[in-house]
């Protein structure tokens, strides 16, 4: 099958023939996980699975119960029979990393998939779990990051090696705003992770959002809705381990995750097909481990490498923000951007509720004027919004409140101040520069 032989153009016939030592045949099967007989082999290795019309299909070792392998298979609906015979292909858990992937669109497996010629083989590598590092070695922020969004750059400041996530329900603008800073953030390399999305939204992000200049320096892992959980998730760590590699070059990286909800989704399956016992709202322990794990391989570098800005999207079920992933997810982050559909209802976009978004590491990278102003902004719309019904009704008269009077006067350009076309950039200067008109 098609993503058999993918697999198979990236492993090399050494590789191939060191491995095929260890065979098995299928012992029990239920749609989606093997069972065989057990052979040496650690979890993460990928194992061709022969099926009963002779085709190959491939799965990956994800545990070990009773003596047995048990793989999932990365394909669904496989004609996969009692005694099937299976091989392993590749044992190996390193990715392949190198600058001749900036401009490219790959799989979970590092293959092209933008039509384009195929990806040279690299002496380069990455271990697709990370290098582990030293907490007390990593630079501290203290540098501005401009991502061309007004909103941001002025009222929720990020710093380069920060960790943001972008909360907020179905239908709210998530997408358009990863694209905005996909094309606008000032980094050296973009790494764009669109996992367990629509296959519709990876043709409209690389011709719409993808520029001939931003492209050059942009990878981008696919891998949409369809496929099976094992492989969103190796999407997601390999665009992690891309990231790490350009950072350990001292590189400036942005990475923008869609949807950290999604791998969640596909760590929660994985979880109950071995067994786990699921806890609130259907989520295994495993997943609550995972989450940590992979946005702490993010962030700034030691002292003489770059750093990873990473941007996660969490979908908020019936925005939902008390959901255990966003939950998890915003307490290991260094700050969290609201998406409020309220605003985007009005046609706000990008529709960021003042009230719930945070920037953890602003106070500690902006002037004391900056700090103040954006303080007095944030405490406008909270007014407002608290007065919003009153006013509506008609049953506030001017000069009853002066700070009611003032959120009221300063709110269609705190609107036109979080408002910005999505095709247009504003540079970190000019969002102060807009934020000192509101007073």
């Amino acid at each position: 099958m098609v993503i058999a032989k993918k697999i198979l153009q990236t492993i090399d016939s050494h590789t191939i023939s060191q491995n095929r030592i260890y065979k098995s045949k299928t012992s029990k099967y239920d749609g989606k996980v093997v069972e065989c007989e057990a052979f040496p082999s650690p979890i993460g290795t990928t194992c061709e699975i022969e099926c009963n019309d002779k085709s190959i299909v491939t799965g990956e070792i994800i545990g070990f119960k009773e003596n047995k392998n048990i793989i999932a298979v990365h394909e669904n609906n496989a004609n996969i029979i009692l005694g099937s015979e299976i091989r392993v292909l590749n044992s190996s858990n390193d990715v392949i990393v190198g600058s001749h992937l900036l401009g490219r669109v790959l799989d979970a497996f590092g293959n092209p998939i933008d039509g384009g010629a195929k990806i040279n083989d690299s002496t380069e590598t990455w271990p697709i779990n990370g290098k582990p590092n030293n907490p007390m070695s990593k630079k501290p922020i203290n540098e501005v990051l401009d991502v061309g969004i007004r909103a941001i750059n002025s009222l929720f400041t990020v710093g380069r090696g920060q960790r943001l996530g972008i909360i907020a329900g179905s239908g709210v603008g998530k997408s358009i705003l990863l694209g905005m800073m996909t094309k606008f953030t000032d980094a050296d390399v973009v790494v764009v992770a669109l996992i367990g999305e629509r296959g519709r939204e990876l043709g409209n992000f690389v011709s719409e959002i993808l520029n001939d200049e931003s492209r050059k320096r942009t990878v981008t892992v696919a891998v949409p809705a369809d496929k099976s959980p094992l492989l969103r998730i190796k999407g997601a760590e390999r665009a992690t381990s891309i990231a790490e590699y350009f950072r350990s070059k001292g590189k400036n990286v942005l990475l923008i995750m869609d949807s950290l909800t999604r791998i969640a989704h596909a760590k929660r399956e994985v979880g109950l097909a071995l067994g786990e016992q699921p806890t609130s709202k259907g989520y295994p322990t495993s997943v609550i481990s995972m989450i940590p794990n992979l946005i702490e391989r993010t962030g700034a570098g030691s002292t003489n490498e770059g750093t990873i800005t990473s941007f996660y999207t969490i979908l908020a079920d019936s925005d939902d923000t008390n959901d255990p992933v966003v939950d998890t997810a915003r307490a290991i982050l260094d700050g969290h951007i609201v998406l409020s559909r309220e605003l985007a209802q009005l046609g706000i976009f990008p529709a960021i509720d003042l009230n719930q978004s945070l920037s953890r590491v602003m106070n500690s990278i902006v002037t004391e004027e900056h700090q103040n102003q954006s303080e007095l902004v944030k405490k406008l719309y909270s007014i407002y919004q608290e007065n919003k019904d009153l006013i509506l009704m008609g049953g506030y008269a001017q000069g009853q409140n002066p700070e009611i009077d003032s959120a009221l006067n300063n709110w269609n350009k705190i609107c036109s101040h979080i408002k910005q076309h999505f095709k247009k950039k504003s540079s970190f200067e000019d969002s102060i520069k807009n934020l000192k008109k509101i007073n």
